[in-house]
Formats: structure tokens, C-alpha cells, sequence
């Protein structure tokens, strides 16, 4: 088996109207379906069919607890840090967002949905840059103004 990329995710929510509204207003999300209690979503630029499907499961569905097994969240890849600085600014605007690391390899910014799905927004360095992180996964402090000069 090789996989290539994740192509799509779905993630269950408690009230799909809320969950659309999210995801189009703070992603900029399309929306490319709805059907019944399901919608399907496309990212600016995608060539996906959707990114991002929605199940309503109802406002009385049971939520996991942090210490559940399952999805911790998904990783959105954004172009430029300056791009993932103004998300950071929309989360905030949103009070979706909850952190920011420093990977070494990615600088991530990190956020909920109504939900509390949690989520990544990414920028992947290019490989040629990650030097020693290339084995490593560290979580350090996010520099905003080393990473807004170039580094």
C-alpha cells in the first residue's frame, strides 16, 4: 500500500449550521453539498471533491473527553507564515484559538471548532531546511518576529 496524501476527513458535530458557519467563515470553506444532516466542504484552491465532510449527530450528542481515544486533530497546510500570522489573528477574532509551537520543521498555530475538534494550521519548511529536526519532533516557543523577518 502507498498512500499519497490524506484526501479528506469527516468529523461528527452537534449542530451542523454552527459547524458550516465555522468552517466557511473562519476557513473560508465552500461549501460543495448538504445532504440531510451531512455537508461537504472544499478549501480555496483544492482540487479535492471536498476536504471536509460534516455528519450532524444533534445538539444532546455526547462529546469525548480529552483523555478519550481517538482524533487529537487535523493538520491544514497553509502557504507562508504571513498567511498562518493573519489566521492566527482570525482564530483569535473567532476564540477558536488555543496555541501556537515551533516543530522545527513546521511553525503550527492550533484551534478548536465548536465542537472542540481540534485543529493545525500549518507551514511545512522546505526539506532542505530541516536540518537536525529531520529525526525530531520538539515543541518550542513560536518567534513571531524572527519567522515575520525571514527567519
Amino acid at each position: 500500500m502507498r498512500i499519497q496524501r490524506l484526501n479528506h476527513a469527516v468529523l461528527f458535530v452537534s449542530e451542523l449550521t454552527r459547524s458550516l458557519k465555522f468552517y466557511t467563515e473562519v476557513f473560508g470553506f465552500e461549501i460543495v453539498a448538504r445532504q440531510g444532516r451531512m455537508a461537504f466542504l472544499r478549501a480555496k484552491g483544492s482540487d479535492n471533491h471536498h476536504d471536509l465532510g460534516l455528519i450532524e449527530l444533534g445538539p444532546t450528542a455526547t462529546r469525548p473527553t480529552r483523555e478519550s481515544v481517538g482524533l487529537y486533530h487535523l493538520a491544514w497546510q497553509l502557504v507562508n507564515i504571513k498567511e498562518l500570522a493573519a489566521a492566527r489573528e482570525t482564530l483569535i477574532k473567532a476564540k477558536a484559538f488555543t496555541g501556537e509551537s515551533d516543530h522545527g520543521t513546521t511553525k503550527s498555530i492550533y484551534g478548536v471548532d465548536p465542537d472542540d475538534n481540534g485543529f493545525e494550521l500549518m507551514v511545512l519548511l522546505p526539506r532542505e531546511e530541516w536540518g537536525s529536526y529531520e529525526n525530531q519532533a520538539p515543541v518550542m516557543p513560536l518567534d513571531w518576529n524572527k519567522e515575520l523577518k525571514g527567519g
